[in-house]
């Protein structure tokens, strides 16, 4: 270190100087998670629990944890841990074997088939996070000879914590989209913000927000007719505002819908989008362009978008001389994928594939959204189910094979109406989280939270759906 010499010492007692937790002088603060395997149910434990957990072996909740954060932590929680010890290497899957049961590591270390799970109602993961008021909060510094620590201060070219929300970047990825019929009746009746009024709070927190949208938008849309019988379909523009009121980012343009009212309406939806700053993927004015990725960079986290449609209409698909979405068979583009992933992109892939009537994926969609993976991306997502599908992580990856419907207006069927909105978030250039929210459509408008009850039924259903 320079010209100071210094010894390390085992024997903190023979020490001048001490590096450790709650120290003379704090030089870093280090964020801990409260963490179980992805197919948890439950969302969040309280500190009291935690506590209980930590200090008797008769708890009903079992804990995993590695020597080394035992140690760290014991300044908060106590010297006499009665928590089950695990290897670093292997807590992850040790925790998934015992399945009911968590884990606590250190911010740095999560990882997507870990659930973040809330403490307190407070999670690292949180956009308004406050290390002030969390409970797990270990600060790391100098403690011993003042004039000493003065000296050694200077050297150390430590971190201010090992979570930087300079280096955070959260995405929410969203289902089936489209302003028609009784949707923007109600629009019309309600205002345009209407169907965003329960879930526009949550859509706004993420910093790129997702929406597939599955009509054009036009003038010559004729007035909504809630109980419309065709399905051909078109937008009109008075509504698009609400993209805007919910926080929209990005439009993925897979939809099988696209092209029903024309290639002029499609040229000019397209327009519409540019002149509002939207960006948009999976589709555009010609072949060339509905081949470009969404690249968007956010707090040095580069993310690419690719998506395509694989069911048609053949009308809907973009060529060299017309507007539309992109074919899933287009040569080359699971070798974009890997090359986007060469050059340093975290990738999101999109399917518009074919409906399946259940929870499962159809055996074609499932060898598709894995090749996608296999090509380099890290999240695959379906746009094109109307109801909440299963999950699969692979190769590393993660598969949502169909998030169900945003705005759409199918209320028939409870699975229908089930919805998810994946928040990803992505630290240091680094994929590490998914959370499930979990929303229910209601007056064939208007998507609303879940209660737990509902929550922790469709949760139920798409883990077992899953195999998990």
């Amino acid at each position: 270190m320079g010209d100071l010499q210094v010894e390390w010492v085992e024997d903190p007692a023979q020490a001048e100087v001490r590096i450790e937790p709650s120290p003379d002088r704090p030089l870093t603060r280090w964020i801990y998670a409260v963490v179980a395997p992805f197919p948890t149910i439950e969302d969040q434990i309280s500190l009291e629990e935690l506590r209980r957990a930590w200090t008797s072996a008769e708890s009903e909740i079992a804990f995993y944890l590695t020597d080394r954060v035992a140690n760290e932590l014991a300044t908060l929680l106590g010297s006499e841990a009665k928590l089950q010890l695990a290897s670093g290497e292997r807590i992850l899957d040790q925790v998934w074997e015992a399945r009911n049961a968590y884990a606590i590591i250190p911010f740095e270390k999560l990882e997507p088939r870990w659930k973040v799970i809330r403490l307190d109602n407070r999670s690292p993961l949180d956009r308004d996070f406050d290390s002030q008021s969390y409970p797990l909060v270990v600060s790391f510094g100098l403690s011993g000879d003042p004039e000493l620590m003065d000296l050694l201060d200077p050297l150390l070219d430590w971190p201010r914590s090992n979570r930087d929300p300079n280096k955070i970047t959260t995405v929410l990825m969203t289902g089936v989209s489209a302003l028609v019929r009784a949707t923007a009746w109600r629009m019309d009746r309600y205002g345009v913000d209407y169907p965003g009024q329960q879930i526009g709070a949550i859509m706004r927190q993420a910093d790129i927000t997702h929406i597939s949208h599955e009509s054009a938008f036009t003038e010559d849309c004729p007035p909504p007719d809630p109980v419309q019988t065709s399905l051909r379909f078109c937008s009109a523009p008075r509504h698009l505002p609400l993209f805007e009121a919910v926080g929209v980012d990005l439009i993925e343009l897979s939809g099988n819908h696209l092209a029903d009212w024309g290639t002029e309406a499609l040229l000019s939806t397209l327009d519409l989008y540019d002149q509002q700053g939207f960006e948009t993927f999976a589709g555009g004015r010609d072949l060339a362009e509905a081949r470009l990725p969404a690249l968007i960079e956010h707090n040095g986290n580069r993310i690419a978008f690719l998506g395509c449609n694989e069911p048609g209409p053949a009308y809907v698909w973009a060529k060299a001389d017309r507007p539309g979405a992109l074919r899933c068979d287009d040569d080359g583009l699971m070798k974009r994928v890997t090359q986007l992933a060469d050059d340093g992109y975290s990738v999101i892939f999109t399917f518009q594939w074919r409906e399946s009537a259940s929870t499962s994926p159809l055996p074609d969609q499932i060898d598709a959204f894995r090749r996608a993976i296999e090509a380099g991306a890290v999240i695959v997502s379906g746009s094109q189910a109307h109801r909440p599908q299963s999950m699969e992580f692979y190769a590393g990856g993660l598969i949502h094979y169909g998030l169900g419907n945003l705005f759409f207006d199918q209320m028939y069927k409870l699975s229908l109406r089930q919805e998810f909105l994946d928040r990803h978030t992505f630290y240091d250039g680094r994929y590490i989280n998914t959370e499930l929210v979990t929303a229910m459509l209601e007056d064939f408008a208007q998507p609303r939270p879940m209660t737990e009850v509902e929550r922790a039924a469709l949760l139920g259903e798409i883990f077992a759906a899953s195999g998990w």
